[in-house]
C-alpha cells in the first residue's frame, strides 16, 4: 500500500472516504435538492466538503496535518459531482486554509482485494498508529457489511484517538462518534438552510 500510514511521515488526522459512494451520494442529493428549490445546483466543491468533514469530525482552526484518503474502485477516471474531480489530479495535491493543510491521496482498488477490505485495511492501519489522534471515516453503509465490520473492528481503539463515522442515517452505535453525511455534502453544494425552511 503505497501511503504515508505505513512508513513515513504520518498525520495527526485521517479521512477515510469511499470516494464512489460519497459521489454517488451527492447526485442523488444535487438530483433532489434541484427538484426542490427549483434550481440548478452546481457540483459539489471538493475542499469545502473536506473541511466539513473535519469539522464534523472535531478539527478546529489551527496547524493541522490531514491525510485524506479517497478509495475508488478505478472504473471511472474522475467523480461526476465534484470539483476537482479526476483522480490524477487531486492524487498527490494538497490545500491548506484556516483548519490546516490537507494532503489528498487517491488510492485506487487494486485486483488482489475489493473496496470494502481496503477500507477497513486502512482504518486498522490508521487506529494502530500512535500518531493518529483522529479518524474520519465515510464508508458505503448501505450496500455491505462493512459498517459492522468496522464497528468491531473500532471496540478495542484506544480512548485516547477520537472516531468519527459518516453515514446518511443513524446507524447502530459504537466507541465511535456518529455524523450524518448529507450535511457535509449540502454545504459542498452550496444548498444554505435558509433555502430549505
Amino acid at each position: 500500500m503505497n501511503m504515508d500510514l505505513k512508513q513515513g511521515k504520518r498525520s495527526e488526522n485521517i479521512i477515510i472516504a469511499d470516494a464512489d459512494y460519497v459521489d454517488h451520494v451527492t447526485f442523488d442529493l444535487s438530483v433532489n435538492f434541484e427538484r426542490m428549490l427549483m434550481r440548478r445546483v452546481p457540483r459539489a466543491d471538493l475542499a469545502r466538503w473536506i473541511d466539513c468533514i473535519a469539522l464534523d469530525g472535531g478539527l478546529r482552526e489551527g496547524e493541522h496535518e490531514t491525510h485524506v484518503i479517497m478509495v475508488h474502485d478505478g472504473k471511472k477516471g474522475e467523480m461526476e459531482n465534484f470539483v476537482p474531480s479526476a483522480f490524477d489530479e487531486i492524487n498527490g495535491k494538497a490545500f491548506k486554509d484556516n483548519l490546516g493543510e490537507f494532503a489528498i491521496s487517491a488510492l485506487e482498488v487494486s485486483e488482489l482485494t475489493d473496496k470494502d477490505s481496503l477500507m477497513l485495511e486502512i482504518l486498522q492501519i490508521a487506529v494502530s498508529q500512535p500518531e493518529v489522534k483522529r479518524i474520519m471515516v465515510v464508508p458505503n453503509a448501505e450496500d455491505s457489511d462493512l459498517y459492522a465490520r468496522m464497528r468491531r473492528a473500532l471496540a478495542n481503539c484506544d480512548d485516547e484517538k477520537v472516531v468519527t463515522l459518516f453515514a446518511m442515517q443513524p446507524m447502530p452505535g459504537g466507541k465511535f462518534r456518529q455524523e450524518i453525511l448529507g450535511y457535509s455534502l449540502m454545504s459542498a453544494l452550496g444548498i444554505k438552510g435558509d433555502e430549505l425552511g
